[in-house]
């Protein structure tokens, strides 16, 4: 099989001959081809330009080439590499697998060997890691996440409003920066406010901005985000958090790309694009009273779901070594192996905080151990006892005459004891938002302190 072409190939080696043969070797196949005589070189021309692919030698004068690996795997995950190590030298090949590398060749190197593992590379590359030209990348490659990502692209090319509905760590914010650089207004800001991290009065003036005087402390004119992310794209993240005192107000500014600063009289136009993001099922909002019905359907124009950790088991493996790679680097550390029992409870987990707790797993392991090896006893206990599960209804106390008060407070009991008082993770379970899981909790006077 040729070389893909029209792709970029950084070749590092500070030997002359290897440079010119492999240099001649890509360049038959269609490769752009740029070299390198060492190290340092190599590092300053990768950081110049995109490379598909990084070939490079491990012993030169001024360094080694896994330094140039960590640094390329660190910066460009999408980049493959591949490591040459002198003849027999087994614990180079090792190290170069563990640190990051998609492959390695033992010199002397044939154009078949070579041929060879650029196939295995490309392929292992492109299937794990999806993205646009843009710094923000999604990694995997199981069907439901590649039907999420077509999704996207094409709502990319347009102007429309997008709602993506997922749960907590699903990496819903990345979605909306990877939909943003794959549109006609990448080059534009991209800007983000949490309405769940703000309290309702300051969350106007965070959004629509203010003028001096608007109110005690407004000491100067503010412009807000809507202002901010003029031509480009507001991310409206948990939207489900948003006040319904201000929600009127929202819906004219989606509705005209018009508002006013709090305190002012003056309207202000905008040219934005609004990705808002939930996890939480607005339309059941929208059924209690606590979401308008009007502000659901303008966002909803493009809805765009994210699937869970537990319905992308497939890649599992690749996200975790993905972060195992990123975390040793910023860590100065080479990069552990990976044992197939540490993967193998990895993949019996049911991840209800999804990547992110994946993420924090693999930082939290890096942190407390030092070995080359990560296997399974590094994992902690939760992975080794049956997950919670929700609480069946024919556990529930339903009996003729059983008044709904009675039926809520208990469920809402059985539910923060699954999930150990954890009121963001009830809330997901329930299907409600965490402000309505709080209410409750003081309607029901269910101690503070148990449900923390």
């Amino acid at each position: 099989m040729s070389f893909k072409s029209n792709c970029s190939v950084l070749v590092v080696d500070d030997e002359a001959a290897m440079r010119l043969a492999l240099e001649a070797s890509f360049q038959r196949e269609g490769w752009v081809v740029e070299t390198a005589s060492g190290v340092a070189e190599g590092l300053q021309k990768f950081e110049q330009g995109k490379f598909s692919l990084v070939v490079t030698d491990v012993r030169m004068p001024d360094g080694d080439g896994f330094h140039v690996m960590r640094s390329v795997r660190t910066s460009s995950p999408e980049t493959a590499v591949i490591v040459l190590t002198a003849f027999g030298n087994v614990p180079d090949a090792v190290q170069a697998m563990r640190g990051g590398a998609c492959d390695y060749l033992m010199k002397p190197i044939s154009f078949e060997q070579l041929q060879g593992a650029v196939k295995r590379v490309m392929q292992h590359t492109q299937s794990v890691v999806t993205g646009h030209p843009g710094k923000t990348q999604i990694i995997g490659s199981s069907a439901g996440l590649m039907r999420t990502l077509e999704r996207a692209r094409h709502a990319a090319r347009t102007n429309a409003d997008i709602l993506i509905e997922a749960e907590s760590g699903t990496g819903k914010e990345n979605l909306a920066r990877y939909i943003h650089e794959g549109s006609a207004r990448r080059d534009q800001p991209f800007v983000a406010v949490n309405c769940a991290a703000l309290p309702e009065h300051l969350l106007e003036s965070e959004l629509f901005g203010h003028v001096k005087g608007a109110f005690t402390g407004a000491a100067a004119t503010k412009a807000g985000k809507f202002e901010l992310a003029q031509d480009g794209t507001l991310l409206l993240d948990e939207i489900g958090e948003m006040p319904l005192s201000l929600q009127p107000k929202l819906l004219r500014a989606l509705q005209e790309r018009e508002f006013e600063r709090l305190g002012d009289t003056r309207s202000l136009r905008v040219n934005i694009r609004v990705i808002a993001t939930t996890n939480v099922q607005l339309l059941k909002m929208v059924e209690e009273g606590t979401f308008r019905a009007d502000l659901y359907y303008r966002l909803n124009v493009v809805p765009i779901s994210l699937p869970p950790l537990r319905m992308r088991r497939d890649d599992i493996q690749v996200l975790a070594e993905f972060f195992v790679a990123k975390y040793a680097a910023q860590g100065g550390r080479a990069v552990p192996h990976l044992h197939p029992d540490f993967i193998a409870g990895l993949q019996r987990h049911e991840w209800p905080g999804n990547v992110r707790e994946l993420a924090n797993l693999m930082r939290r392991v890096l942190a407390l151990t030092d070995t080359a090896v990560i296997a399974a006893e590094h994992l902690g206990p939760e992975f080794f006892t049956p997950s919670p599960k929700r609480p069946a209804v024919s556990e529930l106390p339903v009996r003729a005459g059983t008044a709904m008060k009675d039926l809520e407070r208990h469920l809402l009991e059985s539910t923060l004891e699954v999930t150990a008082g954890n009121r963001t993770r009830a809330a997901e379970m329930l299907g409600v938002s965490l402000r309505t899981v709080r209410n409750k909790i003081r309607e029901y006077g269910l101690p503070p302190r148990s449900y923390a």
